[in-house]
């Protein structure tokens, strides 16, 4: 029996009707169970994956059909929220406690401001959704350093096929934690895309500032919508915003002096030698070698230090000149890393040819021995460093140095910038541990060298009268092994303010303290040779005139003021007395 057609056709707008009805819940399940397979992680790793698979849930997203004003979507870690809006939007809050499924408290408030851009460039049959996603897994954001974020999480916001940037009114994201975030440094990021290198993207702290509400609470204030997190690591001292001014001006001026030192110090010693010294008529890339004269190696080590002193004190002045320019930054921060490495390794050397003074006295001739030197102390520290940029040149970037205001928690304003390492794993290994190595060496050389100097003084009758030279002595062996160096492992907190301006002081004029130390070296040497000249023209009978026996004698800090034997040679024991008791470079 043929049902009439008009009944035929009541079935089939019904069967439509159910159809239509059924399609919305299709998309938001079929939203969900994308969701719940991005939870499980099981697909390819690689960057362009991860970058595709965001992509595709924002697109389902946009794409979901709902009646009422608001839809939620929710996952164990991923919850998703999608708004329809008017243009006279009035601003809106969303909070941890509209998703049931939220592990930890966030909350995200929108300015009125949001929807007028797109409004004006808009359609009239056009419809505005602001689209909301939390991440409760940072698998999908890790960055080039694997940063650690706070909680893990990820709090996203789009508005669908507009881009939301320049806001005057602030975007504000709040996250909380069950604990005190005082012993953290925070910094609100978002995710910028295409700006890592071994991920999809990085992130980055423009347009946003950070601010500490409560010990639980930090809030992020961003111009913009994308996806924002807060980076978390553990707070070193902080340095208030009143200790910036001071200790900048102290880098500054103290740096300037040293370089113009060590410059005055190698023109001293070219014009003292009368181009004879220890300097040979071809000079390449500041390898310094000289084989005349054995015993002007030690002055040889003294003129590189100065050398690798003027290029660390130069690029450490021109490095935050260059934080605005991404390749220059990172060369100049690897320029810095060189010069460091090199001003370190030049201290050790220096320690190692006091140690050979000291302990191998006799037969401790080595050929091409200044240009083995060079070739460590220039060589070595540019191998690594190469070996750093070619492996990770993300590793040299833009460091930001947190500084506290005490009037507000507000960080992000106050920071101070440079060129430097922004790996800390790198940093830990190849600055810190490089350091600590070069100074524990040459602590005990130095320790050696005191209690070698006591040994002979205690022989003596009248030892007590030459403390003075022995202290002048001490000190001045400090400053040539970099023993200030040490105070870079003591910034604890509770003496974190005279380190830092003991640290800056001595270590911003390490170039002037060895100018000092020049000029002390060489009046004892002229004196000394003086003196020397003088007793043999009066054992002579001859008539001493002092201002053309000063101008015979060699005036320069060479190994015949020096405390110990030059290489090649051997000393008798009283010889070697009278120079230790005689101390020079």
């Amino acid at each position: 029996m043929m049902l009439p057609k008009c009944a035929f056709l009541f079935l089939c707008l019904l069967a439509d009707w159910g159809w239509a009805d059924e399609a919305p819940h299709r998309a938001i399940k079929e939203t969900v169970e994308y969701m719940k397979f991005l939870e499980t992680r099981s697909f390819s790793r690689s960057l362009h994956d991860k970058q595709r698979l965001i992509h595709s849930l924002e697109a389902k997203l946009k794409e979901v059909n709902f009646s009422s004003v608001n839809v939620t979507l929710q996952t164990n870690s991923i919850q998703s929220l999608v708004f329809k809006l008017t243009c006279d939007f009035p601003g809106l809050t969303i909070n941890s406690s509209l998703l049931e499924k939220a592990q930890t408290r966030h909350a995200m408030q929108f300015p009125t401001e949001l929807t007028q851009k797109a409004c004006k460039a808009k359609e009239a049959s056009q419809e505005l959704r602001l689209i909301c996603v939390y991440f409760h897994m940072k698998y999908f954001f890790q960055d080039d350093n694997n940063s650690l974020l706070l909680n893990d999480n990820i709090l996203g916001a789009s508005l669908v096929n507009h881009n939301v940037s320049s806001l005057r009114q602030s975007v504000n994201i709040s996250f909380w934690h069950n604990e005190s975030l005082g012993g953290y440094d925070l910094t609100c990021v978002f995710w910028k895309e295409g700006a890592g290198k071994a991920s999809w993207g990085a992130w980055s702290t423009d347009g946003c500032k950070t601010k500490l509400i409560r010990p639980h609470q930090v809030l992020c204030r961003c111009n913009h919508l994308t996806y924002f997190a807060v980076l978390m690591k553990l707070s070193p001292a902080e340095i208030s915003a009143e200790l910036l001014a001071p200790l900048t001006y102290i880098s500054i001026v103290g740096c300037s002096l040293s370089i113009v030192a060590s410059l005055l110090t190698i023109l001293l010693h070219f014009y003292s030698r009368r181009i004879l010294g220890c300097f040979p008529r071809t000079f390449n890339l500041g390898i310094i070698e000289h084989s005349r004269k054995k015993n002007d190696s030690t002055t040889c080590i003294h003129m590189n230090l100065h050398v690798s002193v003027i290029l660390l004190n130069i690029t450490f002045l021109l490095s935050p000149s260059l934080i605005l320019q991404p390749v220059g930054c990172v060369a100049m921060a690897a320029l810095l890393h060189y010069a460091l490495l090199s001003c370190l390794t030049w201290m050790a050397i220096e320690g190692f040819n006091l140690y050979l003074l000291l302990v191998r006295v006799y037969n401790i001739y080595i050929q091409r021995y200044v240009l083995k030197l060079s070739a460590l102390g220039w060589g070595f520290p540019g191998f690594i460093v190469l070996l750093l940029l070619l492996l990770k040149s993300s590793a040299y970037g833009r460091y930001e140095i947190q500084i506290k205001n005490n009037q507000e928690n507000d960080t992000s304003s106050q920071n101070a910038s440079l060129c430097w390492i922004t790996s800390m794993e790198i940093h830990s290994v190849f600055v810190l541990g490089y350091a600590g190595v070069t100074s524990l060496f040459n602590l005990v050389i130095l320790i050696w060298a005191v209690k070698m100097l006591c040994g002979l003084h205690s022989r003596e009758k009248k030892w007590e009268s030459r403390a003075c030279r022995d202290i002048t002595t001490v000190l001045g062996l400090s400053l040539l092994l970099g023993i200030t160096w040490n105070l870079a492992f003591f910034s604890f907190h509770a003496i974190l303010l005279p380190q830092l301006f003991l640290f800056t002081i001595f270590n911003s004029l390490y170039g002037f303290f060895l100018f000092l130390w020049f000029c002390a070296q060489k009046r004892h040497s002229d004196l000394e040779a003086e003196t020397s000249s003088s007793s043999q023209m009066v054992r002579t009978g001859l008539p001493s005139h002092d201002s053309s026996i000063r101008s015979r004698q060699p005036s320069s800090l060479t190994c015949s003021s020096s405390p110990f034997p030059p290489h090649g040679t051997s000393h008798q024991e009283g010889r070697m007395e009278e120079d230790m008791a005689h101390p020079g470079t």
